[in-house]
């Protein structure tokens, strides 16, 4: 870590590639694929890649898709002018390991790794370029956001075991951005263990490292339900209008 760190120091800027985790069965989208959907007349997966062609920091980009996707996604990365898309490829069995093969897929010189949920396509330039910057400083980074809601863990009986101190709690976001081969070591551990992480960052957590937050964005919501498109919709015209 202190070699990279160091690697980091001596640089202008680390090499960065984007890996867009985009393999999902959308099975909450009613029958839908969420990242092909149109958002004010835009699929929401070239929105997520417009964001990361946008962001100065990202060198590249490297998309792990379902393999019946593979031939559409490429066709809208060459029609939206998805400059920065190297490769997409097809992605595995499991969140993990798609993010994985897509990260295999990436340039031997990249410093650092940037998971990107294909479905957050609100995300800005501007909040990736922070996080990539926070992951140069300190090899972990990713955006958070404070919890608003009141969180209760319950039991299997649907009873309340206990009430979390909310303050201490924070919705983690997307980018998560790590150095190269903490990344690559924690998903390859994660997968072998079989381990039900949820994210990135609880991969790199499992090796005993830490990840540090920056501030993320309320707008970088997540397409997981319908609602989530009309929510989207709305922040996108409010953002229009605003201009």
């Amino acid at each position: 870590m202190f070699s990279f760190l160091r690697r980091i120091k001596g640089a202008s800027r680390p090499r960065c590639t984007a890996l867009v985790a985009a393999a999902g069965v959308s099975s909450r989208m009613e029958g839908v694929n969420k990242l092909l959907e149109p958002l004010e007349g835009v699929p929401v997966l070239v929105r997520t890649l417009t964001s990361l062609q946008l962001a100065e920091e990202v060198d590249e980009i490297v998309v792990a898709v379902r393999e019946e996707d593979l031939v559409e996604i490429s066709r809208l990365c060459h029609t939206y002018g998805i400059t920065k898309c190297a490769k997409v490829v097809r992605g595995g069995e499991s969140r993990v390991h798609s993010v994985l093969l897509a990260a295999l897929e990436a340039s031997p010189d990249s410093a650092l790794l940037a998971v990107q949920d294909g479905a957050r396509p609100l995300v800005t330039p501007e909040l990736i370029g922070r996080v990539i910057h926070a992951a140069a400083r300190c090899g972990a980074a990713a955006p958070a956001v404070a919890v608003k809601d009141t969180v209760k863990m319950v039991r299997a009986d649907g009873a309340v075991a206990e009430t979390l101190e909310r303050d201490a709690l924070r919705a983690v976001q997307t980018p998560q951005v790590f150095e190269s081969s903490l990344l690559k070591a924690a998903l390859q551990a994660a997968l072998e263990s079989g381990a039900p992480v949820t994210d990135d960052c609880s991969a790199v957590e499992r090796l005993g490292k830490a990840v540090f937050l920056v501030e993320g964005e309320e707008e970088n919501l997540k397409i997981t339900t319908p609602v989530d498109l009309i929510l989207a919709e709305a922040i996108l015209r409010a953002r229009e209008e605003g201009r």
